[in-house]
């Protein structure tokens, strides 16, 4: 966000009205509001003076965005009491004299907003929280103390720069995932706030009152501040004057550099355009996120200069290797190939998408390398949190004999959900990812599952029923209507869900080996169990710890409604989030017109005329592409996988659904 917290919350305001009102507000939350009420504990004069009122507002916000705001404010002074109290929040007998005090200081920023009618905030949700834990004590009772070590350890330190707050919210969310799972009352400070709430009191020995410690964990962000508008504008008139220079510079030497064309060095200036407009790119990115630039000396030395025993993972794009930065941390490293402009575009991209998004169920980006050495030539690189559990792909189809509990694999279906989900409807604009497949889903080392590889992801602008584009993505798991007219929304990556959450509860790949040697596809499979009532026959033999009879077949339900070949009969993610996780029924599943596979022809032909495709042999799909600029072939080695971070080497068999890449319109990458 790069907007500052409440001071956006109105559409315009003079100094003399801000100061007059910021002076009646010192006043009123010194004071009870009521008789009848308990006076207030909670320091909002605190959270006034953290954001002051001397900047004016630029920006009309709507009712949900200034809602959110609110909660984050209010989440902040929330962690102020527990610093001071141990408790998380106010008793309840004060709860109609904080919001009184809260309104008040709403009121300062702009009249007229009922906070409580407006969002939807019951007065007893703000003394009311997650899983009945109202103290410090109940907390620390819940939560290990090796994990509230590791939190400290993460969290304790200045949290401006993007690595330190990256690692910290990465601890954070581990925590919430594995120990605060349970029911909320309200959404004010919901189970997933409460780990910021107590790391800001108690982990970080900056306080919640730190700027660095806000931006990182309560989203505020400073940039409006006199100081910030003061770089920020001179930070402007330096570009202008280098881009002049660069201009007038550039025909100065015209002449020379069409002599220069003349003695064959058009490559060199090739070069140099690309520089440009990358690190124009990439600037733009650094602006509106936190991310972290590392050198290229910090890479080889996480690195340990390339070394081949670090390569966790190898795909068309590069490898990805396994490194420790100076603080200790370990991270994923995706070094991408350099050998055209657009591969360029591939990496500002994949960047841009990765870095707008944060979620516990995303991978997330710590930051990235961009360079030009004398012998490694140029580079491009991304950093990302290490997955010490690889791919579901590796658990699914790799070599380990051990299976996956079934609540292991609910957890991983509705974190997946919840993801997608994230991606569709919470991103601004929101993001089709285009290529989810088991690879593509991580796991943490608590087998959180972390939806990751952005390359061919599509920004959907709001407003858009479709978008038209060229076809990407892995056979097998691509919906019909868009591998064959090329037809993309986000009910695309439902039917992609679809194929992932039926080899989770199966065990089968994608595509699947029958008697006459030609391939069928799971979903195929599935549903023709589930139509002769038998949807408790795609649950995998043999897998631990079974749930009720009930359940299992419920997950089956919703796993093929979302692989239906016809667009419409497919849930949202939100809507399969809701099925998952709460006892809703599963819609009913319409009757499927023809075996997918009689269509694959048809799919193979369409991805054809984009220029590449798959070419269909007994012995499986072998993945290529039309020759682009120093590839000439896009082709993944037995036992390589494409996704980021970790990945191991595992054999895949002759019939696995393999990668298709396709080049994509006006710079859209061609890889992973």
């Amino acid at each position: 966000m790069s907007l500052l917290f409440l001071s956006h919350l109105s559409s315009s305001s003079s100094s003399t009205t801000t100061s007059s009102t910021s002076r009646r507000l010192l006043q009123s939350t010194n004071t009870t509001t009521t008789a009848a009420a308990a006076s207030c504990p909670l320091n909002f004069t605190a959270l006034q003076q953290l954001l002051g009122v001397s900047n004016t507002p630029t920006t009309n916000l709507d009712t949900p965005t200034r809602c959110q705001y609110i909660k984050k404010g209010l989440r902040l002074v929330e962690s102020l009491y527990l610093q001071t109290s141990d408790n998380f929040f106010p008793p309840l007998t004060s709860a109609s004299s904080c919001w009184a005090a809260y309104q008040s200081l709403i009121d300062s920023f702009v009249s007229g907003f009922d906070v409580r009618n407006a969002c939807g905030f019951q007065t007893d949700w703000i003394s009311q929280g997650c899983m009945n834990i109202t103290t410090r004590a109940q907390f620390e009772d819940l939560v290990p103390p090796s994990v509230l070590s590791d939190v400290v350890s993460a969290c304790n330190q200045p949290l401006s720069n993007g690595a330190p707050c990256a690692s910290c919210t990465t601890s954070l969310s581990s925590l919430q995932a594995s120990y605060l799972n349970g029911e909320s009352i309200g959404n004010l400070s919901d189970c997933t706030a409460y780990p910021s709430i107590y790391a800001a009191a108690f982990a970080n020995r900056f306080g919640p009152t730190d700027h660095g410690t806000a931006q990182c964990l309560f989203s505020f962000n400073f940039d409006n501040s006199p100081s910030s508008n003061n770089n920020n504008q001179r930070n402007i008139v330096i570009w202008v004057v280098v881009i002049l220079f660069v201009v007038f510079l550039f025909l100065g030497f015209g002449g020379f550099c069409f002599i220069w064309r003349r003695l064959g060095k058009k490559k060199r200036k090739i070069f140099s355009g690309r520089e440009t407009s990358l690190a124009v790119e990439m600037e733009s990115i650094n602006q509106s996120t936190s991310l972290v630039r590392y050198t290229f000396d910090d890479i080889r030395q996480a690195t340990e200069n390339f070394n081949r025993d670090n390569i966790i993972g190898r795909g068309g794009y590069g490898n990805v290797y396994k490194g420790v930065l100076q603080d200790g941390s370990e991270v994923a490293m995706k070094r991408f190939k350099n050998c055209s402009e657009s591969g360029d575009a591939t990496f500002a991209h994949e960047v841009e998408v990765i870095a707008s998004v944060r979620h516990v169920n995303l991978v997330a980006l710590r930051g990235y390398c961009t360079a030009t050495t004398p012998l490694e030539g140029h580079q491009r690189i991304i950093v990302c949190d290490l997955m010490r559990n690889g791919s579901l792909h590796d658990h699914l189809f790799g070599m380990s004999e051990e299976k996956l509990s079934w609540p292991v694999r609910q957890k991983i279906a509705l974190g997946t959900a919840r993801g997608l989900a994230y991606l569709h409807y919470g991103a601004q604009p929101g993001i089709i990812h285009r290529d989810i497949k088991a690879s593509n889903i991580l796991l943490d080392e608590y087998f959180e599952p972390k939806v990751a590889d952005f390359g061919l992801a599509k920004f959907n602008p709001e407003g858009m029923t479709h978008l038209s584009t060229r076809v990407a993505g892995t056979m097998g798991y691509v919906a019909p209507e868009y591998a064959l007219y090329g037809q993309l929304t986000e009910r695309s990556d439902v039917y992609s869900f679809g194929v992932v959450f039926l080899e989770l509860l199966s065990g089968k790949k994608a595509l699947i080996a029958v008697n006459d040697g030609q391939p069928s596809l799971v979903t195929e499979w599935a549903w023709d169990l589930v139509r002769k009532g038998r949807a408790l026959d795609v649950i995998e033999d043999g897998m631990p710890d079974l749930g009720p009879p009930e359940v299992l077949e419920k997950y089956v339900l919703v796993a093929v409604l979302c692989s239906h070949p016809q667009l419409y009969a497919r849930p949202t993610m939100d809507q399969v989030v809701k099925i998952l996780d709460m006892d809703l029924p599963v819609p009913s599943i319409p009757e499927r017109p023809i075996p997918l596979i009689a269509n694959m022809d048809d799919i193979e032909k369409s991805m054809s005329s984009s220029g590449s495709g798959n070419l269909s042999t007994a012995a499986g799909y072998q993945p290529y592409t039309s020759e682009n600029g120093c590839h000439s072939r896009h082709r993944k080695e037995e036992g390589e996988t494409s996704g980021l971070p970790l990945r191991h080497n595992k054999e895949e068999g002759e019939n696995s659904a393999r990668p298709l890449r396709h080049n994509k319109e006006e710079g859209e990458n061609s890889g992973t």
